[in-house]
C-alpha cells in the first residue's frame, strides 16, 4: 500500500495508467477487464453485507440494499473530495465495534496467542481455497489500484510521503487488529458451539445466545460500516481503473458532465451489484468466496508490476525502493505465488 501511493505521488497517474503506458493498451485492458470482474463479485458481497447488517433491525433487504446504493451513489457523485473523504473516515470508524465483539465474547486470551503463531488447519482444498481468498481480500487488487489513484486525487506530492507513511501503516495495523477480533469473536463463540453460519448477517445474530445482545449489536454496526464503505470504493476503484486504462479523466471532484466515463463505471457497478444482490437464488457467499480467490491470482501479476515499476529509477527517481523493500516485496509474491499454486494443486486433484 506505501508502495502505491508513492507511485501515485511521485508519477501522478494510477496503476492503470502506468501498465497502460509501459505494457500496451491490450494487457492495461485485460488487466482492468479482470479488475472489474472481480470488483464486482466483491461488490455484491457488500451489499449484501448491508443487507445482513439492516436484517438484524428488521429492514427488508428490498428497502436497504436500493437505499444503500442511492446513499452511496448521491455522496460520490455530488460530494466534493473533502466531504467524500470525511463520510469514508467516518464509516471507518465503525470497525472499531468489531473490537468491542470480540472482547464481549470472552475468548481464551491463551488459545488466541497460541493461535497466532501454530497453524492448526489441515491442508484440504476448502482450507487452502479459504487462505487465498482471505490473502486476496486482504492485499487486494482494487485496494492497491483505489490508493494509488487516491493519491492521484488528493494531489499528493513527494513531500507529502512522510504523512502518507505513516497513514498507509495505521491502517494496515488496524485492518490486521480488526480481521483478528472477527476471527476471534467467531472462534469463542459459534465455532465453539459447532455453529453453522450462510453468511456474515447469521453470524452477528448467533453470537448473541453466547455473548450477549451487545455484541450483536456491535457486530452488525460494524458490518454495516464496513459495507457501506467498501461499497463505494470499490465502485470508485474500478471508476478510477476504467478510465485511466483510456485516459479519460478520473476526478470526484468533476463533474459527472466533465468526467461521463468515471461516473458512468462507478454508477454501473453500484447499480449491478445491488441488483445481483436482490436476486435470491445467487450464492452471494460462494461469490465472495471465488471473487476473492481471483483477486489473489490477478494480485500476483499486479505486485510484479508495482515492484518494477516502484524500483525503476528512471521512473521514481530518488524515490525509487531501496533494495530491501524490493526484496521483501519479491518474499510477498513468492509467498502468494505458493498460495496460487497450492489452490491450483487442490482444484486438479478435485477433477
Amino acid at each position: 500500500h506505501a508502495m502505491a501511493v508513492r507511485l501515485g505521488a511521485v508519477t501522478g497517474q494510477g496503476i492503470a495508467g502506468l501498465v497502460r503506458e509501459r505494457y500496451g493498451v491490450r494487457i492495461g485492458g485485460a488487466v482492468v477487464l479482470a479488475l472489474v470482474v472481480a470488483n464486482l463479485g466483491t461488490t455484491c458481497a457488500e451489499y449484501a453485507g448491508v443487507a445482513a447488517a439492516l436484517g438484524l433491525a428488521g429492514v427488508p433487504r428490498g428497502v436497504s440494499v436500493p437505499a444503500a446504493a442511492v446513499l452511496v451513489t448521491g455522496l460520490v457523485v455530488y460530494g466534493r473530495f473533502a466531504r467524500v473523504e470525511h463520510v469514508l473516515l467516518a464509516l471507518a470508524s465503525l470497525l472499531s465495534t468489531y473490537v468491542l465483539a470480540g472482547v464481549l465474547a470472552g475468548p481464551d486470551w491463551g488459545a488466541v496467542g497460541h493461535g497466532l503463531v501454530v497453524p492448526s488447519l489441515d491442508l484440504t482444498g476448502a482450507v487452502v481455497l479459504a487462505i487465498t481468498a482471505t490473502v486476496g481480500t486482504t492485499i487486494a487488487p482494487w485496494g492497491l489500484a483505489f490508493i494509488q489513484s487516491y493519491a492521484v486525487d488528493k494531489r499528493l506530492r513527494p513531500d507529502d510521503l512522510g504523512y502518507e507513511r505513516v497513514d498507509v501503516v495505521v491502517g494496515a495495523v488496524l485492518t490486521g487488529v480488526i480481521g483478528l477480533f472477527v476471527v476471534v469473536a467467531c472462534a469463542a463463540t459459534l465455532h465453539a458451539a459447532g455453529k453453522e453460519i450462510g453468511d456474515a448477517g447469521d453470524a452477528a445474530a448467533a453470537l448473541e445466545p453466547f455473548a450477549g445482545a451487545w455484541a450483536t449489536r456491535l457486530f452488525g454496526a460494524g458490518l454495516l460500516g464496513a459495507g457501506l464503505l467498501a461499497a463505494a470504493i470499490l465502485p470508485l476503484s474500478t471508476a478510477y481503473s476504467v478510465a485511466e486504462a483510456v485516459g479519460a479523466e478520473a476526478r470526484i471532484d468533476d463533474t459527472p458532465r466533465e468526467a461521463p466515463l468515471f461516473y458512468g463505471v462507478f454508477v454501473g457497478m453500484t447499480v449491478l451489484a445491488a441488483g445481483i444482490v436482490l436476486v435470491p437464488a445467487v450464492p452471494l457467499v460462494g461469490v465472495l468466496y471465488l471473487t476473492q480467490a481471483l483477486n489473489a491470482i490477478l494480485l500476483l501479476p499486479l505486485l510484479v508490476v508495482m515492484v518494477r515499476l516502484a524500483a525503476d529509477p528512471q521512473r521514481m527517481g530518488a524515490h525509487a525502493s531501496p533494495r530491501w523493500v524490493t526484496g521483501a516485496s519479491w518474499a510477498t509474491i513468492a509467498v502468494l505465488a505458493v498460495c496460487i499454486g497450492a489452490l491450483a494443486a487442490s482444484a486438479v486433484g478435485a477433477i
